[in-house]
């Protein structure tokens, strides 16, 4: 019953807040009206670039599952086989990066110099995908032509909102657990602009849903959605899918951890809690802000805090910066793991999603 009471006074105070703040989220969704006219208007300039772009975004601050669906895009162009070795890129403004300016991934990079998440795209598919930074897209998808004019589709990683360049197609992406159509703009709600910029989407993906949503809730949640795209705009939906932990030490998959200290720095960890109470015996969950900068006093606590025979489970995303820390000795010893995710549409939908992403691609060649 106390719990109740807290959730319920939690509940109550985000409502007097929104309340307090919904004027100035009408002011601040006016100006992103205003600018978005002039973009529709052409009043300002946009670019299309001399390469097939593709973008993924969201009208959401916060995670919703941008990284996955870029990986899952990776993974489905390099399968069919329509890519040599450099002739895919990514392409991201490389948030929480000490640097500035565009940037091509090499191996002596880290999360300072090109952001996390761009990172562990590097890491992962290093050798077959060119990944890059630039936070002025235009010139970065310019400058990336230059200097590797075999560049034949760039992955647009979070640039739904920047409107200076018009990609060839653009995912939007809506997290089942925070829908934009119940949510207001910036500060009273967490939108970087106002519901009807779902319009500009060509596709709409709703992520981290339940794999087993029903089909009836399913068809509730496109009805709320339909009002704010266009009405043939394809809508599909997908969850996330973890593997087994993997070890920060061999790179490989195990499959007896059991009791672990959960540490994320996500905008929200609550699925990746979900997932992990329901596997594991989590003790306990150390929460950091999304693309926390962990330090080495930092890891040192958190490993001293380990209890006996305890893993510290982390993500992928939160390795990478984790992993750079490490000493060869302790990556050798310490039980340090990481739990990888990829998206997963719900079922019968992922061949429906590529038959519209292949139709998408083969118009814009």
């Amino acid at each position: 019953m106390a719990q109740a009471g807290n959730n319920t006074k939690i509940i109550m105070k985000r409502s007097v807040g929104e309340w307090l703040l919904s004027p100035l989220s009408g002011v601040y969704g006016l100006l992103t009206d205003v600018r978005n006219w002039l973009y529709d208007n052409d009043l300002l300039a946009t670019q299309q670039p001399n390469v097939q772009s593709v973008s993924v975004g969201n009208l959401t601050v916060g995670g919703t599952g941008k990284t996955p669906m870029v990986e899952f895009l990776i993974k489905r162009s390099l399968t069919a086989g329509e890519f040599r070795a450099g002739a895919l890129a990514t392409l991201s403004r490389g948030y929480g990066r000490k640097t500035t300016g565009f940037r091509v991934a090499t191996a002596s990079d880290t999360a300072d110099t090109i952001g996390d998440e761009p990172l562990q795209l590097y890491r992962k598919f290093t050798s077959s995908v060119r990944v890059c930074v630039g936070e002025r897209r235009v010139e970065a998808v310019k400058s990336l032509l230059e200097r590797h004019p075999e560049t034949k589709r760039v992955l647009l990683d979070d640039a739904f909102q920047h409107r200076p360049l018009a990609p060839h197609v653009s995912i939007l992406l809506m997290d089942y657990n925070r829908p934009f159509y119940e949510d207001l703009p910036f500060p009273g709600g967490r939108l970087r602009e106002r519901r009807k910029g779902a319009r500009r989407a060509d596709v709409l993906v709703v992520t981290k849903c339940p794999l087993t949503l029903s089909l009836t809730e399913q068809t509730q949640i496109a009805n709320r959605i339909r009002p704010y795209t266009r009405p043939e705009t394809p809508l599909f939906f997908a969850g996330l899918a973890y593997d087994a932990p993997v070890s920060f030490a061999t790179g490989q998959s195990v499959t007896n951890l059991r009791a672990v200290v959960l540490v994320s720095g996500l905008a929200n960890a609550t699925p990746l809690e979900q997932y992990v109470r329901q596997h594991y015996h989590l003790v306990r969950h150390d929460r950091f802000a999304d693309h926390h900068p962990y330090t080495r006093p930092t890891l040192e606590k958190l490993v001293n805090d380990l209890p006996a025979d305890t893993a510290l489970l982390t993500t992928e995303k939160d390795w990478v910066k984790l992993d750079a820390l490490l000493m060869p000795a302790e990556r050798a010893t310490w039980p340090l793991y990481y739990l990888p995710v990829a998206m997963q549409f719900l079922a019968g939908q992922e061949q429906a999603f590529l038959a519209v992403m292949d139709g998408e691609w083969l118009k814009n060649r």
